[in-house]
């Protein structure tokens, strides 16, 4: 991707900015006591910030011996309400209840 070329503000601009933004009500500039309180994200947040680096928050990743198959399926779309109104996990209790009535009329 080309690099982009970045075009400052013009002094009239830069002075607008400045304005707009030391006289924003719901975001006021810091005071130089809350300044010298403030401490890098390392020292508070360690976990975060080695996981941004490393390229976000882990995931998990493929499984080395893959036990489900990936399908694709309709369902109603009352069922996958209900099934998702039970929170995460929601499409392994639908395996699940497969998986039940499979052991049912087996």
């Amino acid at each position: 991707m080309p690099k982009r070329k970045l075009i400052p503000p013009t002094e009239a601009e830069d002075r607008a900015i400045t304005h707009a933004a030391e006289t924003d009500p719901n975001n006021p500039p810091l005071e130089d006591e809350a300044l010298t309180r403030m401490r890098p994200a390392t020292e508070i947040h360690p976990a975060v910030v080695e996981a941004h680096r490393r390229g976000g928050i882990r995931h998990r990743g493929p499984q080395k011996a893959p036990t489900k198959e990936r399908i694709t399926i309709r369902l109603s779309p009352d069922v996958v309400e209900h099934f998702r109104a039970t929170g995460k996990g929601w499409q392994s209790r639908v395996d699940e209840a497969l998986r039940e009535y499979i052991r049912e009329h087996d």
